[in-house]
């Protein structure tokens, strides 16, 4: 399609979106750099788990290969099969990858880790993380938006561990949005970073947790997490921003406006995560023609962008036969997944733009309010007059400052 028929179709799309598109479309084609482009996960051996999976532990690495991350050829890289749990504590094993700075660690103590949680990607495999960060910028399985992000950390001099989540690059679905697996695995590849050997890493590698968006949900369940389901982690600090608190609240608030197919995204995560909640029977045929269009699709691709834009403004009736989300089975696993229940036990940040039209302030709003109830350690901001694009943009110098003071020792004071 050109490029002006397809701005005339995106009007209304969020500007970050559109801009990874004109992006991705300007290109000759293929990804930046001149070597060979990788295998895409679903035609990757190394993605499939051994069946049944190795007696271990959560964090355990089932396998490891030499990758490269495409901004920053120099970075010692790694992709990782790893051990964790799924939403219900099941072992699985989940793809990602380990960075370490090519120069030795000059600072006080053993070098930081920080377990880094991506934000919205997309539910197909070449979504994954583990590939995209490898292929630089790519039309057809899109533009990895956080690569830059991660290579800032790593100039600090800083290790980085970035999980697929369950489902991303390895079999079966991606349970996106669904906090409990994406907590887990979030800690579970800091454990496998501090296992993998030739990293420098080991037990005690201060570590920190960070994420926006999907992962600042993700990242906050970390924070909850961590006290009882990684003890041993010598974690520092988390950042959870423009976070998904609510995966209920969310889901209706999205309703008939631009975000709609991310809320059908979530609903076919739970769906993955929950098998019992049987999505299907709520489908139409509309539903049912646009869970199979959205199976592989890339939230930061020109199929992406134009996903999002033929699901603009529509509402759940349009695709559903009856709503899920009325559903008393759905509503529990919402529930189980809303945080805000139990007290972290490390200092956090959170922050949420005002104006955040993907995911509602209110519900942020309230996560602060539970933290602070329950005496948590939270520094809690607001980014006024802006949109989620922009707070994500607005949010990444204070996450680097928070991080950059937990790993100093400085003390923090919460202003709850």
């Amino acid at each position: 399609m050109p490029q002006t028929a397809l701005i005339r179709r995106l009007r209304g799309v969020p500007a970050v979106a559109l801009g990874a598109v004109l992006a991705v479309t300007a290109l000759p084609g293929g990804p930046a750099s001149a070597r060979e482009t990788p295998v895409p996960p679903g035609q990757d051996a190394f993605y499939r788990p051994p069946s049944p999976l190795p007696a271990g532990r959560a964090g355990d690495v089932i396998r490891s290969r030499a990758s490269k991350l495409a901004i920053s050829p120099t970075t010692k890289a790694w992709q990782i099969l790893y051990r964790t749990a799924n939403a219900t504590g099941a072992p699985i094993a989940v793809s990602g990858t380990v960075l370490v700075p090519p120069k030795p660690w000059t600072g006080p103590g053993a070098r930081p880790l920080v377990s880094y949680a991506v934000g919205s990607r997309g539910i197909g495999d070449s979504c994954a993380p583990s590939y995209t960060m490898t292929t630089g910028l790519d039309a057809e399985h899109g533009v990895d938006y956080e690569s830059y992000r991660i290579n800032d950390l790593l100039n600090k001099g800083w290790a980085v561990a970035v999980t697929d989540m369950e489902g991303l690059g390895t079999p079966g679905p991606h349970t996106y949005t669904v906090g409990r697996s994406q907590g887990h695995a979030v800690l579970d590849i800091a454990r496998a970073a501090e296992r993998l050997p030739g990293t420098g890493l080991g037990a005690g590698s201060p570590v920190g947790v960070v994420g926006y968006s999907q992962g600042g949900g993700s990242a906050g369940w970390a924070a909850e997490l961590a006290g009882t389901y990684a003890p041993e982690l010598n974690l520092k600090g988390v950042v959870a921003s423009g976070v998904l608190a609510d995966a209920g609240a969310v889901g209706r608030s999205l309703d008939g406006t631009i975000g709609m197919g991310l809320a059908f995204m979530a609903s076919v995560g739970y769906d993955a995560a929950y098998p019992e909640l049987n999505l299907g029977k709520y489908l139409n045929d509309a539903g049912r023609r646009l869970k199979a269009e959205q199976g592989e699709v890339c939230v930061f691709s020109v199929s992406g962008v134009g996903a999002i834009a033929n699901t603009a403004f529509r509402h759940i009736k349009d695709y559903t036969t009856s709503s899920p989300l009325d559903s008393p089975a759905w509503q529990a696993r919402f529930k189980e997944n809303r945080l805000g229940g139990v007290k972290p036990t490390v200092p956090v940040f959170q922050a949420h733009a005002r104006l955040d039209e993907a995911l509602p302030y209110a519900q942020a709003d309230a996560l602060h309010r539970d933290w602070c109830r329950l005496g948590a350690n939270l520094t809690w901001k607001t980014y006024e007059a802006v949109d989620h694009i922009l707070g994500f943009l607005q949010n990444w110098p204070d996450t680097v400052g928070f991080m950059t003071d937990r790993f100093a020792g400085r003390p923090v004071r919460s202003n709850c």
